[in-house]
């Protein structure tokens, strides 16, 4: 079991929100792309790099996607699919929130776009469990880049292990941990939630 940190910091897709780019990026592929290969994909791909950046629109990452991969897809085509792979909170998420809010300030730290942040906001009624919401395309920051990591801290006044972080990607968990957060690899609501047991803060 892990000190009691002063604030519980989540990443949003795959932690408590149904994101899954990866399956169907696997299948619009026509299987030339793994699973960790299509996982892999949202992390070191320049073109989602420009999209969690804001420096780009998500129709030019499309049309980027449909030409570098080779889809087969019109542009709207893949505008529905990327929207699509966004589908909603885990059942719980916001009750889970609730309960944590009643001991912790919370914090939302997500690589994050244009498409899905106005869905998020609109759709899903998430964000107003946060005290503090620190997405990529805003920011112009991004995981797993120490200068988002190093933002945070400064923005919450907190720093090292007075912050706990959850992430269902290891290349994020990894450079939260390299600067000192305890920081936990949960891929699926049901895990997120195992962890916070174990470690006493549910």
């Amino acid at each position: 079991m892990s000190s009691k940190p002063n604030v519980l910091v989540f990443d949003l897709g795959g932690v408590l929100v149904d994101w899954n780019g990866i399956d169907p990026l696997m299948r619009l592929s026509g299987g030339t792309l793994s699973r960790e290969e299509a996982r892999r994909f949202w992390i070191e791909n320049p073109w989602v790099a420009r999209l969690d950046l804001g420096e780009c629109t998500p129709q030019a990452f499309c049309a980027a996607m449909v030409d570098a991969l080779q889809l087969g897809l019109s542009l709207q085509a893949m505008q529905e699919q990327l929207s699509a792979w966004l589908a909603g909170c885990y059942p719980g998420a916001g009750e889970l929130l609730d309960t944590l809010s009643q001991t912790f300030p919370l914090a939302a730290l997500s690589n994050n776009n244009a498409l899905h942040w106005r869905k998020i906001e609109r759709e899903f009624g998430l964000l107003g469990h946060f005290q503090h919401t620190f997405a990529s395309h805003l920011l112009h920051l991004r995981k797993p880049d120490l200068a988002i990591y190093r933002h945070v801290e400064q923005a919450l006044d907190l720093q090292g292990e007075q912050i706990a972080f959850f992430d269902d990607n290891i290349e994020c968990v990894e450079a939260a941990r390299a600067i000192g957060w305890q920081a936990f690899h949960t891929v699926g609501f049901e895990q997120l939630q195992a962890t916070l047991r174990a470690q006493g803060w549910l």
